[in-house]
């Protein structure tokens, strides 16, 4: 049998090369993530409308959306979602193009566009943007081998104190 020390180190290594790739994208993109409200590249900021209730349609907030030639709206087909912030006054519409256009729910104008990449950024940090297969067959075991990397990197951790512990109750040096 062989010594646990010397497989913990080797199933240690070969795992952190084996998710290398996409741990680095997982990594990578989850500090996007984590800073995209202060990061407007990622995300853009959030403006205040001047209502406290929406006051137009949503014919208007379609019109004010086909306003921005960069969004590409034709019609409805073209949003992705649309998420009302009533509290600040403004709807935030997503396109399927990823633009991302807030509009004023008192006026019906538009208070920013600007193109969003917190989504693709997410699509890539779960590898559902790769494709599905590659969500389940390459993310979730790398998250798994992560998880093992952690484990056996705890146990290489507190290993000495361990011997170190054990030479002690025996009677034996501490020292190396």
């Amino acid at each position: 049998m062989p010594n646990v020390r010397v497989l913990n180190r080797s199933l240690h290594r070969w795992g952190a090369i084996l998710v290398a790739l996409p741990f680095l994208v997982v990594i990578v993109t989850g500090l996007l993530l984590q800073l995209k409200k202060q990061l407007p590249w990622v995300q853009p900021p959030e403006r205040r409308g001047s209502a406290e209730a929406p006051a137009v349609g949503w014919e208007r907030v379609l019109a004010a959306v086909q306003g921005v030639p960069e969004a590409q709206v034709r019609g409805w087909g073209d949003i992705d979602r649309v998420d009302v912030r009533p509290a600040k006054g403004m709807a935030k519409v997503t396109t399927k193009t990823r633009w991302e256009v807030q509009v004023d729910l008192g006026s019906g104008a538009v208070l920013q566009s600007a193109y969003r990449r917190s989504d693709l950024i997410e699509q890539l940090h779960d590898g559902s943007w790769f494709h599905d297969a590659v969500k389940l067959w390459v993310f979730l075991p790398s998250g798994i081998v992560v998880l093992g990397l952690w484990l056996t990197g705890m146990y290489l951790y507190a290993l000495p104190w361990w011997t170190r512990a054990r030479r002690k109750a025996a009677g034996g040096t501490t020292s190396r």
